[in-house]
């Protein structure tokens, strides 16, 4: 009798093993984050500031005579050089480790008090960017804000917080109309942001300069252009004494980021500003009003601006002259693309501007460089920003992970 062999069940497949994430998609991951390029492009600043340092420094050109015959005194003299610019500039920001009690924390107070108007100013070109405007008009916001605060300063003659908000509150007005007047022609005729908005700073350039020879802004009596003093209730209150300038603007400036990540992140004006600035065309399909959605981000925009000019005036100058606003306006582009128009990196980018404007003072006195070098940090910083792949080759990390083989182009393949 034969047994039936009965067909054994056919095993079950393998399951397929997952891959495992290999750090070459690690490496790719890092060289590829922004954060790798902002810190990037702030090192090659200043590595690229260090060699002006020491062209530039006589007993290092003196040492590089003999170079090849004595090496070492051009090294030594090249890092005094270098080590004297960059602790006087760290004196003069951060902390001055020469002088004595309250005053070693002056400079941390100065590099905040120089960040404020940056701050707000580049949170407002942060909105724009996000949304699809290059809004280069902040130095003409920032103007029309600080001369309406400067007005309203001391003409005006109210209790002490009633003041200050009402001083403030003229700025943003004046900052929003004015950027405003480019959202408005955007809207209406499609006029470029960016030509109307450069041409709106020289007009506010102008037209305050003419005001500051008139009765309107010029101090009675005085022959030179520049307003009466604001009043005492005007002035933003100082956070740690008269000893420091430090005043309450910086609080406002740290309340308005959370309140604009508020705005982009949380509300639903503000995804219509991102939808905007994502893609036109389809905003307009999911029936987003884009020419309303132009002038709101505009006078938003602006209304930040003037409230740093107003920063400005209350809470350091006093007084409003045309040059009030310095470079304020078109530093906080910088900042703004440094911080890639987020209010956290607009913070921190405003606060690396102030310090190099804080410390600058004390490099040049102290180690007798000049302060044209912290313009020129600061336009190292914006080429490298705009050209991240050029950042990434000439990283430290992109040449470790060549050393390893890895390669980007196959990973990214």
């Amino acid at each position: 009798m034969s047994a039936t062999v009965q067909d054994a069940p056919a095993p079950a497949p393998a399951p397929e093993r997952k891959p495992e994430p290999d750090r070459p998609s690690y490496l790719q991951q890092v060289l590829d984050s922004t954060t790798t390029t902002v810190v990037v492009a702030i090192l090659i600043a200043l590595g690229l500031a260090a060699v002006l340092v020491v062209a530039a420094d006589a007993a290092s050109q003196d040492a590089l005579s003999y170079v090849f015959a004595r090496p070492a005194d051009f090294f030594e003299a090249a890092w005094n050089a270098i080590y004297e610019t960059y602790s006087a500039l760290f004196r003069g920001a951060i902390f001055d480790y020469q002088a004595e009690g309250a005053r070693r924390i002056r400079p941390i107070t100065e590099t905040m008090v120089s960040s404020v108007p940056l701050i707000l100013a580049g949170l407002g070109l942060g909105i724009g960017f996000r949304s699809g405007l290059f809004n280069i008009g902040a130095q003409g916001q920032v103007l029309v804000g600080a001369a309406a605060a400067a007005y309203l300063g001391f003409t005006l003659d109210l209790p002490v917080v009633a003041h200050v908000v009402v001083a403030c509150l003229g700025a943003v007005v004046a900052g929003g109309i004015w950027a405003g007047i480019a959202g408005f022609l955007k809207a209406r005729t499609g006029a470029s942001e960016v030509i109307v908005t450069i041409m709106l700073n020289s007009i506010a350039l102008y037209l305050v300069s003419y005001l500051l020879t008139t009765a309107v802004l010029r101090q009675p009596g005085s022959t030179r252009p520049i307003t009466p003093p604001v009043g005492e209730n005007a002035m933003m209150p100082l956070l740690l004494g008269s000893q420091f300038r430090l005043h309450a603007g910086f609080l406002v400036a740290l309340l308005a980021a959370v309140g604009v990540w508020w705005l982009m992140e949380r509300s639903t004006l503000g995804f219509r500003f991102r939808a905007v600035g994502a893609n036109q065309d389809a905003a307009r399909t999911a029936g987003i009003n884009v020419q309303r959605v132009f002038v709101s981000v505009m006078l938003v925009a602006g209304g930040l601006a003037g409230l740093g000019g107003a920063m400005q005036i209350l809470g350091t100058d006093r007084t409003f002259q045309a040059g009030s606003a310095g470079s304020i306006g078109f530093d906080a582009i910088t900042v703004a693309l440094l911080g890639r128009s987020r209010p956290l990196g607009t913070v921190l980018a405003a606060l690396l501007f102030g310090a190099l404007r804080a410390g600058s003072p004390l490099m040049q006195t102290a180690a007798g460089t000049p302060i044209d070098l912290v313009l020129v940090i600061q336009a190292v910083i914006v080429l490298l920003i705009a050209a991240p792949p050029l950042v990434r080759e000439l990283s430290v990390i992109h040449w470790a992970a060549t050393l390893f083989g890895y390669d980007r182009k196959k990973a990214a393949a």
